[in-house]
C-alpha cells in the first residue's frame, strides 16, 4: 500500500476533516488516534464494539432486547412525566 500524504486544516474547535484520500486508504468511517512521542497516528477501527468494550467493564451484560425495552420504558417515563 503506497502511502497518502495530505494535508487538513484544525478548526478553532479543534476538529480537522479527514480527506476522502485518507477515509478510503482506511477503508472505514471509524479511527482511533493515538498520540506518541510527539506524533500523532490514526488508525482504522473496524469493530466499533470492540472498541467500546472498555465502558463495559465491570457492568452486567443483559440482552439486546431486554436493554431495548429497558430504554423504551425510560422514554416513556420521562415523556410522561413532563406533562
Amino acid at each position: 500500500m503506497s502511502a497518502v500524504v495530505k494535508i487538513a486544516k484544525v478548526s478553532g474547535k479543534g476538529q480537522i476533516t479527514l480527506p476522502r484520500a485518507v477515509r478510503k486508504a482506511l477503508g472505514t468511517d471509524h479511527v482511533r488516534i493515538v498520540s506518541e512521542a510527539g506524533s500523532v497516528r490514526i488508525e482504522p477501527v473496524n469493530d466499533v464494539a470492540g472498541s467500546l468494550a472498555h465502558y463495559a467493564k465491570g457492568r452486567t451484560r443483559i440482552a439486546f432486547r431486554v436493554a431495548r425495552e429497558q430504554a423504551w420504558e425510560a422514554v416513556v417515563r420521562e415523556k410522561h412525566k413532563r406533562r
